[in-house]
């Protein structure tokens, strides 16, 4: 083991056979090597009784259903082996030391050697990574308290730091098992939500799925443990805390590891120690790093270096650590090697240490909150509407879309959850607290709120969410989980319960704590716009039959259905399909979309050469026909490889049904005739047996020709691109593409980097024609990948077919303008 790494991780592979026999010795008095009849249970520290009967042994992290199970068990050669080995690893704490501030480059042999005149020395362990401290072991305590009393160290001219070693928290975990379980991939998620009976059951199967583990939670406790013994040689009396996503109640695989730094206790410490008389040069605030350091007087930029220096140089496995002073929330960011997590250490941060607090207690307070949350959150970064890469960007972060769940569950009636205000009135005086002068009283516990009447299953409070927030007034309104309501915008000057200095944006969340915080403040216009109208096509799909039974045919329903990219409309699409609505202005030709049956008329296949013109020629993909292509009209162009397919497509010389024909089956009666000879008003259009016209491509993707843009086009408009009227901007687009081609490197690459079919038809009304786009990726269960290039393609194709069709924008982003609007942008 090496030193300072934590608590060891468990017990040898091979165990001793003298241990087996029960004949080991055992160094603490305290413990006993079970030979008899088991103890009590409620006697026994390492024994935990279960609500529903039977018993859990701590130590083994082993059940057993009844008491004689329970003796079999203690008197076991697995619990024997275990206790055993805990109180050598107890004995071993207490005849070691935590030696630091020797010169780099300092061996084991020479720490041996100058410990060696306290008592006999049986081991030395380094630190292997940093080499910044060791674990000095004696053969007894003795020893340890002889250079212990000592009151200064010196090695090499150096000055030792020398502490007893810390006492840590024995902790088994089974040989050769791993932390971390498989990958939840898209497959093995829909495979386990589809076979749930209904959309409840598959919300709290959401959860199982998404949540840490057992072995997940146990390494990040490791950790905090960890960094709690390194930053208390460095900084005595000081705490590590976590907080957010890994402890709030709604974590997630992955999830960053926050975590604070209480240097308080520190800072305090070290004030009684300048104050106090008389204190020698022992004492443990003077013997450390901060000698001649008053961290009550040092900037916080340099407190947070300092955090950084001892991260770098004395946490064995940090890497990549990165101090953020300039953050509104300043941080030290790091990575942990062998467990894989990235993580965050702030320094004065109690008002989240609070919000994940009252985050616990709302997922406490009712079941329905915690599978309710999970579903919105993966719901939103499906459709691209959360998941800030880097942690900066336009887009949501979870943390505002749970607050925006908690809302929602305050305005129902009865409420779900109540307001932060009523929560400050259930506060007790222990509970009482105000940070920067903002009061964040709550109850700390869940058993002081009364339990919700209301009665609505997840599957309904699900629907009723995206209804509500589908039709929003998000610029207009102040989302205020203290009042449980939208407030309207403040006016100079903003009225208290607004919170001064609330910066307003396209969406406004007011932090239940801190009022003048948006949480939402770095969305823009357009992951506004784009969260209302998800919002509302959600809330379409709720209402259907898809989203509400389980498919008896195998077909893909509730939550799975929603949580696919792309627009979701029940019926128009099969699994694995993402849906691109390109809107046309309904006049002149372009009727002819809805007025003639399957979208016939040479408007439609206007509308595909544009759609096959930005993918080939603007984006640079590869697009052939996708089934066996009818000769396009002299009139419309139509390009070989935008061809609509044959087996879909009418004969152009078919007839309609003459009046003195009997209608075909599926044909209503015609329309009788006034006396006056005139025609009725037209009612429901009569329907047609002639097959809906297609268009089909099978496209492949070669460059990442949607990162960027917006930096190229911006040099291109600078240089010698293009530059003008509007018509000008499909061939600036083109040369956008083609300098991210050649920024790619010399070569076309062996194979695309992304395949999927495409298809278009008519859709719409007369008053707002459109075009419905269909890709269907492959593989059919696409990676992040092809969801970065869909979610670009939802907000460039329409603009940028629109603009080939001689139209003007309509409610969507321009491509000049970004192309992919920032949501995307790597620039």
């Amino acid at each position: 083991m090496d030193a300072g790494t934590g608590p060891d991780p468990g017990p040898d592979p091979a165990p001793d056979p003298a241990m087996d026999a029960g004949a080991g010795p055992v160094p603490d008095p305290t413990i006993e090597v079970v030979s008899g009849p088991a103890p009590d249970p409620e006697a026994d520290p390492d024994v935990e009784a279960l609500p529903r009967g039977g018993f859990r042994c701590r130590l083994c992290q082993v059940s057993a259903a009844n008491r004689p199970s329970l003796a079999d068990h203690l008197r076991g050669k697995k619990h024997r082996r275990l206790r055993s080995l805990r109180a050598e690893r107890r004995a071993q704490e207490q005849r070691s030391l935590f030696v630091s501030g020797f010169a780099r480059g300092t061996s084991g042999a020479e720490l041996a050697e100058y410990f060696g005149a306290y008592g006999d020395v049986v081991a030395v362990v380094m630190d292997k990574e940093k080499g910044a401290y060791a674990i000095v072991e004696l053969r007894d305590a003795a020893g340890r308290e002889r250079a212990l009393a000592e009151p200064q160290h010196s090695l090499a001219g150096h000055r030792l730091r020398v502490r007893p070693r810390e006492e840590k928290v024995f902790a088994y975990g089974p040989p050769g098992r791993s932390p971390r379980r498989e990958p939840l991939g898209p497959g093995r998620l829909e495979q386990a939500l589809c076979q749930a009976s209904d959309v409840d059951a598959q919300m709290s199967q959401l959860v199982r799925l998404l949540e840490l583990s057992e072995d997940e939670r146990r390494v990040r406790h490791l950790l905090v443990t960890l960094f709690q013994e390194v930053f208390t040689e460095f900084f005595p009396g000081c705490a590590v805390v976590p907080f957010g996503s890994s402890v709030n109640g709604f974590d997630t695989r992955g999830c960053d590891l926050d975590l604070l730094l209480d240097l308080e206790p520190t800072k305090s410490l070290q004030a009684s120690t300048r104050d106090a008389p008389g204190v020698g040069s022992g004492s443990s605030a003077e013997d450390s790093i901060l000698s001649d350091i008053d961290l009550a007087a040092t900037p916080a930029p340099e407190v947070l270096e300092l955090v950084a220096t001892v991260l770098r140089r004395c946490v064995p496995g940090v890497r990549r650590v990165r101090a953020v002073p300039a953050a509104r929330r300043p941080v030290v960011k790091f990575c942990h090697k062998q467990s894989g997590l990235a993580g965050d250490i702030s320094v004065d941060n109690r008002l989240a240490l609070l919000n994940t607090r009252f985050l616990q207690l709302c997922a406490e307070a009712d079941e329905r909150v915690r599978p309710l949350v999970y579903a919105v959150r993966l719901w939103a970064k499906q459709q691209g509407l959360a998941g800030n890469p880097s942690g900066g960007g336009p887009l949501l972060n979870n943390y505002a879309l749970t607050l925006l769940v908690l809302f929602f569950l305050q305005t129902r009636s009865p409420p779900v959850l109540p307001t932060v205000a009523r929560l400050r009135d259930l506060a007790g005086d222990e509970d009482r607290a105000v940070v920067g002068g903002w009061d964040c009283s709550f109850p700390r516990d869940v058993a002081s709120l009364e339990p919700s009447a209301n009665t609505e299953s997840p599957c309904s409070l699900l629907a009723e969410f995206f209804h509500l927030f589908g039709d929003f007034d998000f610029p207009g309104r102040v989302i205020s989980l203290r009042e449980g309501r939208a407030l309207p915008l403040p006016s100079p000057p903003p009225p208290p319960e607004a919170g001064e200095g609330l910066k307003l944006g396209p969406l406004n969340l007011q932090d239940p704590f801190e009022l003048s915080h948006n949480v939402a403040a770095n969305v823009n216009e357009k992951t506004a716009a784009r969260f209302g109208r998800c919002c509302r096509d959600a809330a379409k799909y709720c209402r259907s039959l898809q989203y509400r039974r389980k498919s008896s045919k195998g077909r893909v329903w509730g939550l799975t259905r929603l949580f696919q990219p792309g627009a979701v409309e029940p019926g128009a699409a099969s699994a694995g399909a993402f849906l691109i609505s390109i809107p046309l202005d309904a006049a002149g030709d372009s009727q002819q979309l809805c007025q003639e049956p399957g979208g016939r008329g040479p408007w439609f296949w206007e509308v595909c050469a544009a759609i096959a013109f930005v993918l080939r020629d603007v984006l640079k993909c590869s697009c052939a026909a996708g089934k066996p292509p009818r000769a396009p009209s002299e009139e419309t162009g139509l390009p070989g490889d935008s061809a609509p397919s044959k087996e879909l497509s009418p004969e152009p010389d078919a007839e309609e049904p003459s009046a003195a024909e009997p209608p075909s089956v599926g044909l209503k009666r015609r329309l009788p005739e006034a006396t006056n000879g005139t025609a009725l008003p037209a009612g429901k259009r009569p329907r047609s047996n002639v097959p809906e016209e297609t268009a089909n491509w099978s496209c492949a993707v070669w460059h990442r020709v949607w990162t960027g843009r917006r930096r190229v086009r911006r040099q291109l408009r600078h240089g010698d691109g293009p530059e003008g009227p509007e018509g000008d901007s499909l061939e600036l687009e083109q040369k956008v593409s083609e300098a991210i081609v050649r920024q790619d490197g010399a070569g076309p690459p062996l194979e695309p980097l992304l395949r999927f079919e495409a298809g278009a038809r008519a859709a719409g009304t007369r008053r707002e024609a459109r075009v419905l786009l269909r890709l269907v990726p492959s593989p059919a269960f696409p990676g992040p990948l092809f969801r970065d290039f869909f979610h670009f393609l939802q907000s460039f194709l329409p603009a940028t077919v629109r603009r080939r069709l001689g139209q003007g924008p309509v409610g969507g982003p321009d491509p000049q303008g970004g192309g992919n609007g920032g949501l995307l942008s790597t620039s």
